[in-house]
């Protein structure tokens, strides 16, 4: 038997040692949770707009937060971007529901001095970054509305510095870009019938000047080049982002909406009709969520769909929202489940929080046929991902880089 070498601990020390790293392990949790809490801290306002933030916004309470471009943790109006590169490539991020800016750029548990999507494009693809922060407890529609004035006035203070524009979303964040479209879109499509017939009026108006009619024919309406010209030169006076506008990408996006709020609107239903105190208080405390989260279930991007009598049907009303013309659509997604997993398992659950088929948006991009002249749509799956993830895969900056 060989004896203990004369440097090595007694047990009794080796003992006395263990018992002291144990009482020390909650101080040292403690320590740890601090540490992230203050990694963390940035987050707290995201996620309490993402849950009650339609309720802080109708009383005005100062912790609703306003969209905004930021800059080093700060709102930047976009007078102060200061944006002096002539005619640069510019990438807008769109965080998701209870996310902010930051999520594109680092994290806590991220590798030493490590970046993320934004700052290694800027760098790499040679591309300008900006990022947006918005209240994610509010109607999409109501997002969408502001990031589509947000833009204009970024093309309208920056027109020689804004060259090609591309939009980036995660998640909740790739619904608003496409809800901003729809009202770009819409308020162009309507300012543009008002001009034609403020141009029928005047020609009417020219007509009735010609006292005495030369010719027993009516002079030639309008060409329709010329209409064209006026109205590209309209588009460009009223919504000058969808000139720049060249891709879109939807990561983790919900186009046909979320399984999981369906299942809590359908859940919150059927307490109700129980109709007893236990089950109408749940039911209560589950419809306390907020109005974004709501819109969720079937991706909801118009204000008339959920301002309709109808909106808390099983199946509610929902309003097409197309592509863009002219515009490329990247649906990145995850397939968080192994690839050994029933595919109908896999496809409902998708990246663990959006199903596949709602990302790939069947209702909107399935029919290649009915797209908008120009729009073209690209999907790529990433394996083993989950939602969070696609933040900070390799492969999904690889794509990124390669079709910015």
């Amino acid at each position: 038997m060989s004896e203990s070498s004369p440097n090595q601990p007694s047990r009794f020390r080796r003992a006395l040692g263990a018992v002291g790293r144990a009482a020390l392990l909650p101080v040292r949790g403690v320590g740890y949770l601090i540490r992230s809490g203050k990694a963390h801290q940035h987050f707290f306002l995201p996620v309490l707009n993402g849950a009650l933030g339609d309720q802080l916004a109708a009383r005005y309470d100062p912790r609703a937060i306003r969209m905004s471009f930021r800059r080093g943790g700060h709102d930047v109006a976009v007078a102060d971007l200061r944006l002096s590169e002539p005619h640069q490539k510019t990438v807008v991020f769109v965080h998701g529901l209870m996310g902010d800016e930051l999520i594109w750029q680092t994290g806590f548990q991220d590798p030493p001095g490590s970046r993320r999507y934004g700052p290694r494009l800027a760098e790499e693809a040679h591309v300008r970054s900006l990022y947006v922060r918005f209240n994610s407890g509010l109607h999409l529609s109501e997002n969408g509305r502001e990031l589509n004035r947000l833009l204009t006035e970024l093309v309208d203070t920056y027109p020689d510095a804004i060259g090609e524009l591309v939009l980036v979303g995660h998640s909740m964040g790739g619904l608003i870009i496409r809800s901003a479209g729809y009202y770009a879109s819409v308020d162009d499509e309507l300012k543009i019938k008002n001009e034609e017939l403020k141009v029928r009026n005047q020609k009417a108006e020219t007509d009735n000047e010609r006292s005495i009619p030369t010719t027993d024919q009516s002079p030639d309406p309008p060409s329709n080049d010329s209409f064209l010209i006026f109205n590209s030169q309209f588009l460009i006076t009223k919504a000058p982002w969808l000139v720049h506008l060249r891709s879109v990408f939807l990561l983790g996006t919900p186009n046909d909406g979320s399984w999981l709020e369906q299942n809590s609107h359908f859940t919150a239903r059927l307490l109700h009709r129980i109709n007893l105190f236990p089950t109408r208080f749940l039911s209560k405390a589950l419809n306390k969520r907020s109005n974004g989260i709501k819109d969720l279930r079937y991706a909801i991007l118009v204000d008339e769909d959920w301002q309709d009598a109808h909106a808390d049907d099983l199946t509610p009303p929902r309003t097409p929202v197309p592509p863009l013309p002219g515009v490329q659509y990247h649906i990145l997604m995850g397939a968080w489940l192994r690839a050994t997993r029933p595919s109908a398992l896999r496809e409902y659950f998708g990246d663990g929080l959006v199903g596949q088929d709602s990302a790939r948006g069947h209702n909107t991009f399935g029919n290649e046929a009915a797209l908008p002249t120009g729009a073209r749509v690209r999907t790529a799956v990433f394996s083993q991902q989950h939602h969070g993830g696609l933040l900070t895969h390799p492969e999904v900056f690889q794509y990124l880089k390669q079709w910015v």
